[in-house]
């Protein structure tokens, strides 16, 4: 059973396949995608493709994707989750995305701050990994904000509109999170 996680501010929910509209509007978004190392989504029936891999990755726990909504709004405003899921490692990398309208009102601490929580006591990973962009300002903010450390940096590790790009490699141990 697919476990709904609540916040002052937003439902993370699951994502099912009458989202595929504002999934595909959210990822084929340039600013979205700038230092996500995804390529735009192009149709609805992809996207309809990639909420079944969402569900069949959850049932085989390899990774859980949420929709983030407003409470008192069903529209989603973004989608957060964890992939690169290890039961025998207690692990998980985090992602996140939200629309920019959306930026800098505090919903992906929100969001992020739920989840590690979820991964943490519920799924009990020992650590949180997170892949992010050396020039995704705002997502190496929010990493820090919430308690991740920076261990190093992938050189050339995620490609973006076929140009190669630096990450910085953050982790979030369970005894260090403050949740």
């Amino acid at each position: 059973m697919f476990l709904e996680l609540e916040t002052k501010r937003l439902i993370l929910r699951e994502i099912v396949e009458n989202d595929a509209g504002e999934i595909l509007e959210c990822f084929s978004d340039e600013d979205v995608l700038r230092y996500y190392g995804q390529k735009s989504l192009e149709s609805i029936d992809q996207v309809k493709g990639i909420i079944e891999n969402f569900s069949k990755g959850y049932e085989e726990k390899q990774l859980i994707k949420w929709g983030i909504q407003l409470k008192g709004n069903e529209k989603l405003i973004g989608t957060i989750g964890f992939q690169e899921w290890s039961s025998e490692h207690k692990k998980a990398n985090i992602s996140y995305a939200l629309f920019p309208e959306h930026w800098n009102k505090g919903y992906a601490t929100e969001a992020v701050h739920e989840a590690i929580s979820y991964g943490f006591h519920k799924l009990q990973y020992n650590r949180i990994g997170a892949i992010v962009f050396t020039q995704n300002s705002g997502s190496i903010a929010l990493l820090s904000t919430v308690g991740f450390k920076k261990e190093g940096t992938l050189r050339e590790y995620l490609y973006q509109n076929n140009i190669p790009f630096d990450t910085y490699v953050y982790s979030l141990l369970r005894g260090e999170a403050k949740i």
